[in-house]
């Protein structure tokens, strides 16, 4: 039993390090923008970026839900080794692009594969941790996200010391040699679905695609979290994205610094998020059913008055203070959403439902790239970025009126 455990919390390990270089592959770009288009004229254009970076976005959501599916049926371990392995071959190859429509298709390769691995990743961890430590285990999942983003950042000051190409196929070999090191150490956990009788324990065969497809839109409160899930995704892809161009600009710094201070500051804001968020929601959820939804709701508050600062802060302490309180609140919300979804959701649906909300989530993170890149070119990013606070408080509202869980976790329902 301690040995078993003990692996519960190899599994967040081994796949913290995956998550973090699902997040720095992606984000780095966002960076290295000064660097590359000095070689591809396209990318001096915001708008041409914006769409640089939605490609990825509609290309990640679209595979979601079947990534989600795929995640439910097949053997996750494998499904993490491989898209591990191709979207650092993407990155890897990134280096020898000359053109925007190279980079362009890269990154929509780059999405179908690192699509593949968050389903698969948080249902995994949900199924290895119970009620009493699941938030915690996803929130620090999370911090590998953070801790990438934050890598991600340095991608401009590596590229200015030697180049963006040298960068690209750095990190794209250590993705490819840490996917052969899970082949030897992870392992997938299947957990078979029991329906008790009166005197015996069966063990019941998977439920087909469709019907648990329909199963999840005939839930009241999938619909609710999927709505929740997605509102929020909009400043948290846009703050990703887009806020080492606003911190430049309002802060009137050169990329190669603003880049890892918005990047470092979301980063260490967010991992103090999640832990927090994490370890509050365990202990509250034992005593009250809502515990998770009001950690959540307490994080997502505090995203509204630092999008306020953000959008309209030209000050180091206004814009910084708001991007620390910003991390803070979307680490608490990001550590609960697959916790909360346990409280709904069948174990033998997780990573498909997880998958849809994935896909809401980041269609409209890409709609909100596409916008806020326009915004830059017209000079309002700012204030956009500061109109997004009225939306998180609508969502808040409605999560907190109509989300009442019945369990802690819904297999012992």
């Amino acid at each position: 039993m301690k040995n078993s455990n003990r692996y519960t919390w190899v599994v967040v390990g081994l796949l913290w390090f995956v998550a973090l270089l699902n997040y720095m592959d992606r984000q780095m770009l966002s960076t290295m923008k000064p660097a590359m288009q000095m070689d591809i004229s396209e990318l001096k254009s915001a708008t041409n970026f914006g769409y640089l970076m939605a490609i990825f976005l509609w290309i990640y959501g679209l595979m979601s839900p079947i990534s989600g599916i795929i995640a439910d049926k097949l053997n996750r371990k494998w499904l993490i080794v491989g898209s591990l392995m191709v979207w650092s071959l993407v990155t890897f190859l990134m280096g020898y692009a000359t053109t925007f429509n190279q980079i362009y298709w890269l990154r929509a390769l780059m999405g179908v594969s690192e699509a593949l691995y968050i389903p698969a990743g948080l249902s995994l961890i949900a199924d290895y941790h119970s009620s009493k430590t699941r938030s915690l285990a996803i929130g620090i999942h999370m911090t590998g996200l953070y801790m990438g983003q934050a890598l991600g950042g340095f991608g401009a000051t590596i590229a200015s010391r030697f180049s963006w190409q040298i960068t690209f196929h750095s990190f794209g070999f250590v993705g490819i040699a840490y996917a052969i090191v899970l082949v030897f150490f992870l392992k997938d956990k299947k957990n078979a679905v029991k329906e008790i009788t009166s005197d015996k324990i069966l063990i019941t065969p998977k439920v087909p695609i469709f019907k648990a497809l329909a199963l999840l839109f005939s839930n009241i409160s999938f619909w609710i979290i999927l709505f929740y899930f997605a509102i929020p995704s909009l400043p948290g892809w846009g703050v990703k994205n887009w806020l080492p161009t606003l911190f430049a600009q309002n802060l009137n710094l050169p990329m190669e610094q603003a880049g890892p201070l918005s990047t470092i500051t979301i980063a260490f804001s967010s991992f103090i998020g999640v832990i927090s968020g994490g370890i509050l929601s365990d202990k509250w959820v034992q005593k009250n059913l809502k515990g998770r939804i009001y950690t959540s709701a307490i994080g997502l508050s505090l995203t509204i008055p630092s999008l306020l600062l953000i959008g309209f802060g030209h000050s180091l302490f206004h814009v910084v203070g708001a991007a620390v309180c910003f991390g803070v609140g979307f680490g608490m919300f990001d550590a609960n959403n697959m916790p909360i979804l346990c409280q709904f959701i069948s174990p033998k649906s997780r990573a498909t439902a997880y998958g849809i909300m994935n896909m809401t989530g980041v269609f409209a993170g890409a709609f909100i790239t596409d916008l806020l890149g326009k915004s830059t070119d017209s000079g309002s990013l700012g204030k956009d970025f500061a109109m997004l606070s009225i939306i998180v408080f609508i969502a808040l509202i409605i999560q907190l009126y109509f989300l009442r869980p019945k369990f802690n976790d819904f297999e012992d329902a």
